[in-house]
């Protein structure tokens, strides 16, 4: 029977519950977890992840086509808040950026998502942009949200890890 794994870091409990959560919500019946060093492994076997997950494969996410199934596109169409949300929390971060500009100093929040897989990056794009919150490309694998508007809007549904 297939088996998800979802690892999250323990300095994040609200993730955790949230990842056992949304597996129950999908129709996992069991969930559970697996403590290591610094993080807990939530997991749960369930028929039908393949179903939700079509795109999963044989080797790296980052080196292989990953398209979204008609189902998916259509859930992410209807709620980008809530997937931005759940890149931006698992492979993203809000911080301060500080900023040396002709000797005085100052900074402003900041978020940043780091993703080695183009297509994923893309939903992350497309994502903003139907939502008109701006962003840029600081690296092929890192978008940056910096401007003063785009990261208010992000706090309005990403919000800290908590």
């Amino acid at each position: 029977m297939p088996l998800l794994t979802v690892t999250c870091d323990l300095r994040y409990p609200g993730l955790i519950h949230e990842v056992s959560h949304a597996m129950e919500s999908c129709g996992a019946k069991t969930v559970g977890y697996q403590e290591r060093v610094g993080c807990m492994s939530v997991r749960a076997h369930w028929t039908h992840w393949p179903c939700l997950f079509p795109q999963h494969g044989a080797g790296t996410k980052h080196l292989r086509t990953v398209t979204l199934a008609d189902g998916q596109r259509e859930v992410i169409d209807r709620q980008p808040e809530r997937f931005l949300r759940g890149l931006f929390h698992s492979d993203g971060s809000r911080f301060l950026n500080t900023v040396d500009r002709n000797g005085r100093k100052y900074a402003y929040p900041r978020y940043q998502f780091v993703n080695e897989s183009r297509d994923i990056m893309r939903f992350c794009q497309e994502s903003l942009d139907q939502l008109g919150i701006s962003w840029r490309m600081a690296r092929p694998n890192t978008l940056s949200v910096a401007r003063r508007e785009a990261v208010a809007r992000l706090d309005e549904f990403v919000g800290p890890k908590w």
